[in-house]
């Protein structure tokens, strides 16, 4: 019999209607021959509204007391739904987090889950009943109620599919599925049929609201088909599944992360450790770090730029400042005013021409590049705030996303582990629930000793600079890896790019060439370069994963020339004399996470 979970979001159970609503998908579910598990968020607003009482009280409420407050509000909303359910004639069971068996680890209002109890849910879906479980909450070993934090229900469901091997994951929100980009920021964002784990990952990260990333790392980590769909009718919507039809399109969304701080630190000693020195402190306070560039070393003096979201730039500052005081060095930068747009598509990793294309693009709108990043299937680039919308509808015209044609799967085993694939998803949670279920797992751990680097020292910052490197580069026939582009002042910029070793001649002719051409400072390289990569599911939500690889090279006295950074891969490029230690030394480190 097939299992299926199905989630419904707070604008999805705001009134009584809606309950019902939601109630009738889920009952329909049974009547089509499914169980079926409910997992549902607090009403509308009423989360808000719990937070507002607690400022009433106390401006500084324990973090344990606020768990005990905002799991009422899914309290409230199971009881409704299971009464729901049964006054249409069918039984219902409503349980919280703690009656589950979700448990948890202590961090109140931003709980990992450690292990799920299945016997009561699965004894009561045998005896025909469907399950209505409280999303966003669950218990620590000590029976005190926690929270997971934001996208906590999305959490929920994902995690219960794993654990109970469901067929499908049905997430029911106020959108119908998944858009090419935000479609309240561009009307023409198509709606795209299916989409892999990967990109949904960078996608949520650069803030698609859709679903939170944790919950695709669940859905990623235990191969759970997730179906995205809308509450309020019976559109078909969109499949998250591990691999998607759609790998020979180079780009499959844009985002724009807006709320986005540029902080640039100037004249640090470019010494093995500098970077895990400026960092570690940030990381003690969780402060998200997005983008991270270094410049080219002049003088034994190194700059480093990096974005993270607007709110956090105070606590980051002063974090900074008390670092360089014994490091040397002096903050050059602050800028509130920049947003984030990136490309993201799986078919990148396979395709040439797709950075040249997005930023010929954007120079041909007049938009000027201030930082760029790229991963295996990411682009990022920094812009003023002003025109970040422009830069987004730009670039989704570019790849013709809005062309895109909708070919729903209504299917609802569409995705389907083999008999094979779930037994060793059984296998894997069984063994993962000693450590926690949401334990950051390490995939691989790599060395690349094939490639070289170069540089382009101060070249005029303007839009179509990276353009016409690129598109020249290109025309030779050189592959580019890794691209970045550092801030070095609003009238210059540094661009570093890697390519392989044999090409480094072809590519540093045009490299030359551009260089004279538009009046850069010079043209510097390093033939033998080490790319050292570390692969694998929750990088960026345990935000300790880039200061423990900074560690582990300071500590071995490895310095770190390039940084890139994504949901599912950290890179960083060092001398190629210390490949092979600085691989031994990332084994070592991460260990305990490696598969």
């Amino acid at each position: 019999m097939p299992l299926i979970v199905q989630k419904f979001g707070g604008t999805s159970v705001a009134d009584p209607q809606k309950i019902l609503a939601a109630a009738r998908k889920a009952v329909r579910a049974h009547q089509d021959g499914s169980q079926v598990v409910v997992v549902v968020s607090a009403m509308g607003k009423n989360t808000d509204g719990l937070i507002d009482l607690a400022k009433q009280i106390t401006d500084k409420p324990s973090a344990r007391e606020m768990d005990m407050l905002l799991s009422t509000g899914e309290q409230v909303t199971i009881a409704l739904m299971a009464m729901a359910v049964n006054s249409m004639g069918y039984e219902a069971v409503s349980l919280t987090g703690g009656q589950i068996g979700i448990k948890t680890d202590s961090s109140h209002t931003k709980a990992r889950i450690h292990s799920i109890a299945t016997d009561r849910m699965k004894g009561l879906l045998d005896d025909g009943k469907i399950v209505i479980a409280a999303g966003f909450q669950g218990i620590d070993e000590d029976l005190n109620i926690t929270t997971l934090g934001r996208g906590g229900s999305d959490t929920t469901a994902v995690s219960l599919a794993a654990v109970l091997g469901a067929d499908q994951c049905e997430i029911y929100t106020d959108v119908d599925g998944i858009y090419t980009t935000d479609p309240r920021k561009l009307p023409a964002a198509k709606r795209i049929s299916q989409v892999c784990y990967d990109e949904m990952l960078e996608l949520a990260s650069l803030g698609a609201g859709v679903m939170h990333s944790r919950s695709i790392e669940f859905g990623k980590k235990f191969n759970v088909p997730i179906h995205v769909r809308s509450s309020m009718s019976d559109e078909p919507g969109s499949l998250i599944v591990d691999a998607t039809d759609a790998s020979d399109r180079p780009v499959s969304g844009v985002a724009l992360t807006r709320d986005e701080a540029l902080v640039t630190i100037m004249d640090v000693p470019d010494v093995a450790g500098t970077i895990y020195q400026l960092f570690a402190p940030i990381a003690d306070r969780k402060i998200t770090v997005d983008m991270i560039v270094q410049n080219v070393s002049a003088d034994g003096k190194t700059d480093i730029s990096f974005t993270l979201p607007t709110e956090e730039l105070p606590e980051a500052i002063e974090a900074i400042e008390g670092v360089l005081k014994t490091l040397g060095g002096r903050v050059g930068r602050k800028d509130e005013n920049v947003s984030k747009v990136s490309a993201v598509g799986l078919g990148m990793a396979q395709q040439t021409g797709v950075a040249n294309r997005m930023f010929r693009s954007l120079a041909d709108a007049g938009v000027n590049l201030q930082i760029i990043t790229t991963s295996e299937i990411k682009i990022s680039a920094l812009v003023k705030r002003d025109i970040a919308v422009e830069a987004l509808k730009t670039i989704h015209a570019e790849f013709e996303l809005d062309q895109i044609e909708y070919t729903p799967n209504t299917s609802v085993t569409a995705g389907k582990r083999s008999a094979e694939d779930a037994q060793n998803v059984v296998d894997m949670i069984n063994r993962m629930q000693l450590s926690g279920m949401e334990a950051l797992m390490i995939d691989s751990i790599s060395l690349d000793q094939t490639q070289s680097r170069i540089t382009l020292q101060k070249i005029p910052n303007q839009p179509g600079v990276a353009a016409n490197l690129f598109e020249r580069i290109a025309k030779v026939g050189v592959f580019v890896d890794m691209i970045v582009q550092s801030y070095g002042s609003d009238q210059n910029a540094d661009i570093t790019f890697t390519v392989k070793r044999e090409q480094l001649a072809a590519a540093l002719e045009v490299a030359q060439a551009i260089c004279d051409e538009a009046g850069c400072a010079g043209v510097d390289h390093k033939e033998e370069i080490a790319k050292l990569s570390v692969i694998g599911i929750g990088l960026r939500s345990h935000t300790g994963v880039a200061i423990a690889l900074f560690k582990s090279l300071s500590e071995a006295g490895i310095n770190v020339e390039m940084v890139n950074t994504s949901e599912v891969q950290v890179n960083v490029v060092v001398a190629g004399d210390d490949g092979k230690s600085g691989l031994e030394k990332l084994k070592e480190a991460f260990a305990d996470s490696l598969k």
